[in-house]
């Protein structure tokens, strides 16, 4: 079976473009183009060479000894929460700023939920001298005030979305709304591997750097390319769609996706759109998305503002409906659990997203000699004020 995306923009039954016909010319040249450009000496230089002394490539994977002791196996960390800005998402938006200059546009756009991904879109914005307009549901703005100031010190404009769950989905409407008033100077940065075809394609692409780079640590650590088990947390997916793209053809390595059970995945209160979510269309793109039965969506639920998002990418979709993927997920209490040991255990402090991850090791037994290597995608620096709340310290 193949997993990635094939030329109508589809992983299996999931994906493509479902959009306004007003955003038609704008998505038709990036489909066009995006291959293209991607493979010029000039942007592939240019891309690594960024990552490189712009963002600090390449990310440690490190061997996490106690966490590996507590668990009886082999635990390997994957660390994306030492890149520049501090999280997987400045992979993605050095990649798309490239792309949106060679494409000629002067003006960049952005949704963000947790704050990470406007922070990146922010950054390179101001590396390149580009207009930014980042658009934050209210509710957001509120939980992330430290990457809001971020934002707004690098020169970006944010702006509130005031309607619906005022969160990451409504914030996703807003960039949208924007978007087809400015179709010919304007490129939407998206920040997961979510929206119309070819964005899941192309921000998979460009978060691929991070397997990529396991597949060579991991030879150098363990003197083989493929571990047993790679394993991160999904909302819309783009940390997992790079940390799993250059094994989702290994059949010997299994790979995990862990979601936001929130306070229980039948509270009414989650993120599970792989157990809740059925068949619909979010964003431009068909997938699985939480809804009722008449097709409303429903409000989603998580501790973490960066997994509070209602469907999942069309490639994770395909993972799940395929079974090629195994999908768990990680209540609130559990992933801010599993946060604390880390800080405990190890000296690192997670993104609480990156917490849902680790949360893993308390439900499932792994082999003393398998090799799980977990993407840690973020640090938690933009989460102290949560677990301050949670952990009442």
């Amino acid at each position: 079976m193949n997993y990635n995306v094939n030329d109508k923009g589809y992983y299996g039954e999931f994906g493509g473009a479902y959009i306004p016909e007003m955003l038609y010319p704008n998505v038709e040249e990036l489909r066009q183009n995006y291959l293209k450009v991607m493979a010029e000496p000039d942007f592939k230089a240019e891309f690594d060479k960024l990552l490189k002394d712009y963002v600090g490539r390449p990310s440690p994977l490190y061997f996490a000894k106690r966490l590996s002791e507590k668990y009886n196996t082999k635990i390997y960390l994957k660390r994306e929460d030492l890149n520049h800005t501090g999280a997987h998402k400045i992979n993605n938006t050095i990649g798309q700023i490239l792309m949106a200059k060679r494409l000629g546009k002067a003006r960049i756009i952005a949704e963000t939920g947790a704050g990470q991904h406007g922070v990146a879109t922010a950054t390179v914005c101001a590396l390149m001298g580009l207009e930014c307009i980042v658009y934050m549901g209210e509710i957001d703005i509120a939980r992330q005030a430290p990457n809001v100031a971020r934002m707004k010190m690098l020169g970006a404009s944010v702006v509130p979305a005031k309607s619906g769950s005022r969160t990451l989905k409504d914030a996703t409407n807003e960039a949208i709304r924007d978007w087809i008033n400015n179709p010919v100077d304007t490129h939407y940065i998206i920040g997961s591997a979510i929206g119309p075809h070819p964005y899941p394609d192309m921000v998979t692409r460009f978060q691929a750097v991070i397997s990529e780079e396991i597949k060579w640590q991991l030879k150098e650590q363990e003197g083989r390319e493929n571990p047993d088990y790679v394993v991160a947390c999904i909302g819309g997916g783009s940390n997992a769609a790079g940390t799993y793209y250059h094994y989702l053809h290994e059949e010997d390595v299994n790979i995990i996706a862990v979601e936001a059970a929130g306070h229980g995945v039948d509270s009414g209160e989650s993120a599970a759109t792989s157990i809740l979510g059925k068949e619909g269309i979010i964003h431009g793109c068909k997938t699985l998305l939480m809804q009722t039965n008449d097709g409303q969506i429903t409000e989603p639920y998580s501790i973490s503002a960066g997994l509070d998002y209602p469907g999942v990418g069309p490639m994770h979709a395909h993972l799940c409906k395929s079974g090629r993927a195994e999908f768990m997920a990680m209540t609130d209490d559990q992933a801010m659990k599993a946060g604390l040991d880390l800080c405990k255990l190890e000296g690192i402090i997670p993104a609480i997203e990156s917490s849902h991850a680790l949360a893993i090791f308390e439900e499932k037994t792994f082999k003393p000699d398998d090799v799980v290597v977990v993407s840690l995608s973020g640090r938690g620096d933009k989460d102290l004020q949560n677990y301050i709340e949670y952990f009442k310290i």
